[in-house]
């Protein structure tokens, strides 16, 4: 027999693929043409479709516009002296005009006036570069828009390349973004070169990880994801740079899109505002919190996140951009009816989040001779309350457990000049911030417990805290890169940052990190590549800020956290639309943060939700990461298109003189598959598998968790047996489907989108609660009386059962 929902899956794919064909209409595409580096542009470059029958130029300002037939296409750009450029999978509708550009790379043979037979080779499916060889990867607009079980989230998709693991301890319903087995607050993201701090709705504090992206993926026409080799200009990272590039709002008329998916509502209008200004701008609402009411689950999440952006031209030289994005969540709990004992539990762990966030940032642009000047001036704030109680069905003051109010506010100036000339690429330039962080903290770490007779079992563990500093970040960089004789590329950098704050912030010998990569030609299709660097990051704020119970900043003797990587490897394009990746790498961590209490390094956590690091640490702990990277990418040919990326990677992180551990994120084998598909009359359809190692997890120290149960909320880990436990392995199946309807001026997408095909059952980290009774109005306890404060009478129950359906979303985009 099927299963009902399976049942219910099947009907409504019978009625979507009975809906009918579309009339045929045209489309338009546009774009800027420019250099590489100086972003100078391309006047005259030629853009066409790749069997060239449809072809237009770039005018004065390298700006094109091209009428196609509606469908999808591969499109080219071609110019004297520069490598052709190919796009894929480039889908025309008659609804939006789709904004493509182009930046292209000077031609090699050209620079070196060597000579070299038949025209330059398309770069397309290469991601790399002179100053970025080998460990990047890249991701277009459609590829993120398509991809199954993404929900448009792009912190879902980037979970499909090499490297990248998604935190699978909580059966992934998180976007933890984990890199080589780094941390997920080792990486940075970057939006048009301002960078955004958070990513994700209901972010962990100190760790970036959430279980939605914030980011509207109508705005993003490409993404690079650098997981080595970093650009000395990338500061306070270890692990990972992530480069969202935004379209340009469309110069010539008004245009937007509506999106409605099972769990949210978005909307997205982008025009003119004047001869020499566009704008993009959107809002998106989700109604998780009515289907979660509908469904009877005890949490209620509820968010808002807007997006905007504006383009202006001060000059025929000078340009201005303007961005902004921040997020609105809230976090609340209701009494469900059937009280179940993973109701229970839910509803006694988790915090009430309030939070909110925003960037703001305006980048000024200036071309010089062979180079680009950038100037960025930036905001960013994040406001954090969350609050817990005993019973977290009702906010009684006297028995909260754990509430923070906190603030984390940035101001950010950077400066970047990048220059090219006779094939020698240079980058410099400063950064100067101004960090302000405050902090109302107040936790029990464990409760006093007394006995029937008062006397006392436990004392009471507590931290409570106001903490309110300021403090200035700084740091300068320079990078270089060069191709020699057509043959080998060698690009070298060195960074240094600075910190007002901590003890020996202000010694920039400290932080020197250089780093050094190679890329050297075996044959006309073959690469072998390598780098070395040393990278350097600041211990989170939440780290920084807390004070003792004298009110003293303890943690003002911490170091910047440092990682040194090596990794090298091989790259095969044997066409232009097929590359073929193998990397090994090795990072070696030092002076990662360690906890007093424990003794237990902060690697271990942030898989939660709330904050990490609010207690005192050492940066006194090792860590290491090593493995090796398989990747193989099949751009749109022949209406299909595919990748293919297998990763074997060990994360170990240790204490002060302890051996090292598996983390909390040491998955060993990470396996993904994407397949997309182009069928007749605008259909399309893309499938996704993902195959995880299982999280290694800690044992709970049953004795301790009945003992603070009732308190705490939450079960209490054995830590002498740390992470000596493993969860089965992670399976999911994805599957969208895609039918376009287009219409003379605007476009109907319907599409069915769901997670988890065949409704694998995958694990989540076991919870601690206690045995619910027969009429189930309470716990139940061994003599039949009410479960006393110290749970001795209570029976101890692990939550471990594997959970796992389809999930389907069906919904619709309209283009006008």
């Amino acid at each position: 027999m099927i299963p009902n929902q399976q049942k219910y899956l099947w009907l409504l794919l019978a009625i979507f693929i009975s809906l009918g064909a579309s009339a045929q209409n045209t489309g338009v595409i546009y774009g800027d043409i420019t250099d590489q580096v100086t972003e100078e542009p391309l006047i005259g470059a030629t853009i066409s479709t790749e069997d060239g029958s449809y072809a237009t130029s770039a005018d004065i300002d390298g700006k094109y516009r091209l009428s196609l037939p509606v469908g999808t296409y591969n499109i080219k750009a071609s110019f004297i002296g520069y490598d052709d450029l190919i796009k894929f999978n480039v889908v025309v509708n008659s609804g939006n005009d789709l904004s493509v550009s182009f930046e292209m790379a000077p031609s090699i043979s050209t620079l070196q006036e060597v000579k070299v037979s038949g025209k330059s080779a398309a770069r397309s499916a290469l991601a790399s570069d002179v100053m970025t060889p080998l460990s990047v990867q890249s991701l277009t607009t459609e590829e993120i828009r398509s991809n199954p079980g993404g929900n448009f989230d792009v912190s879902k998709v980037i979970q499909a390349l090499p490297g990248v693991a998604g935190t699978t301890g909580g059966g992934g319903f998180r976007n933890d973004i984990i890199l080589r087995g780094g941390g997920p607050n080792e990486n940075v993201y970057y939006l048009d070169g301002i960078e955004i701090p958070i990513l994700n709705h209901f972010t962990t504090q100190g760790s970036a990880g959430g279980p939605a992206g914030i980011i509207n993926i109508s705005f993003i026409e490409d993404i690079k994801l650098s997981t080595s080799a970093f650009n000395a200009q990338f500061d306070n990272t270890t692990s990972g740079v992530f480069e969202f590039k935004q379209r340009e709002g469309n110069s010539e008329k008004l245009q937007g899109n509506v999106r409605l998916s099972a769990s949210e509502f978005a909307a997205t209008f982008d025009g003119p505002a004047g001869p020499k200004t566009n704008y993009l701008v959107s809002a998106r609402r989700s109604y998780l919190a009515f289907l979660f009411t509908l469904l009877d689950l005890p949490i209620r999440p509820d968010y808002w996140d807007f997006q905007t952006k504006v383009s202006h031209k001060l000059g025929e030289k000078t340009s201005l951009d303007l961005i902004g994005i921040g997020a609105i969540d809230l976090f609340k709990f209701a009494v469900p009816k059937d009280a179940s004992p993973e109701s229970v539990y839910i509803l006694r762990s988790n915090s009430y989040i309030n939070q909110w966030n925003y960037t703001g940032g305006a980048t000024l642009k200036h071309r010089i001779n062979n180079g680009l000047i950038s100037l960025s001036l930036s905001r960013n704030h994040f406001n954090n309350e969350l609050e817990r109680f005993e019973d977290n069905t009702i906010k009684d003051p006297e028995t909260i457990n754990f509430s923070s109010v906190s603030n984390e506010i940035e101001n950010k100036l950077r400066l970047n000049v990048k220059t090219f000339k006779n094939g020698l690429t240079l980058n410099y330039g400063a950064a100067l911030q101004q960090v302000n962080y405050d902090n109302d903290f107040f936790t029990i770490i464990r409760p006093e417990i007394t006995g029937e007779n008062g006397e006392l079992i436990q004392p009471e563990i507590s931290s409570r805290f106001n903490t309110d500093i300021g403090f200035w970040k700084y740091g300068a960089y320079f990078q270089a890169g060069k191709t020699f004789k057509n043959q080998l590329s060698i690009s070298g950098g060195l960074r240094t940052d600075m910190n007002s704050f901590t003890n020996t912030g202000n010694n920039p010998l400290k932080t020197l990190s250089p780093r050094l990569s190679a890329s050297l030609p075996l044959g006309e299709k073959v690469r072998a590549n390598a780098t070395w660097g040393s990278y350097y990051k600041l211990p989170i704020y939440t780290v920084l800020g807390y004070q003792n119970q004298e009110g003293q900043l303890v943690n003002q003797d911490n170091e910047y956290i440092n990682s040194i990587h090596y990794a090298a490897g091989f790259e095969y394009l044997p066409k232009n639309d097929l590359r073929f990746t193998v990397e090994g790498f090795i990072k070696n961590y030092e002076n990662y943060p360690v906890s007093a209490f424990d003794n237990l390094s902060l690697a271990n956590l942030g898989g939660g939700f709330g904050a990490i690091g609010n207690e005192r640490v050492i940066s006194k702990g090792k860590g290491k990461t090593y493995g090796v990277e398989l990747f193989v990418q099949k751009k749109l040919t022949k209406k299909q298109f595919f990748t293919i990326s297998y990763t074997y990677v060990r994360s170990k992180f240790g204490g002060i003189d302890t051996e090292l551990f598996p983390s909390a994120w040491d998955n060993r084998n990470l396996f993904s598959g994407l397949y997309g598909l182009k069928f007749g009359k605008n259909w399309e359809l893309g499938a996704k598998y993902r195959w995880a190692g299982g999280s290694p997890y800690s044992p709970y120290d049953i004795t301790a968790s009945q003992r603070n149960y009732l308190s705490l909320g939450q079960g209490i880990f054995d830590y002498s047996q740390l992470n000596s436990q493993k969860l089965d392995d992670f399976n999911q199946l994805d599957l969208r489907i895609d039918k376009k309807f287009n219409f003379p001026t605007w476009t109907l997408d319907l599409f069915i989108d769901v997670q988890n095909l065949w409704g694998e059952k995958n694990e989540s980290i076991p919870n601690f609660t206690f045995k619910r009774n027969e009429d189930n109005t309470g716990f139940a306890s061994t003599d039949g009386l009410p479960v006393r404060q110290d749970g001795s009478n209570a029976i101890p129950l692990i939550l471990n059962e594997p959970s796992g359906q389809p999930t389907p979303s069906i919904g619709f985009i309209i283009e006008f």
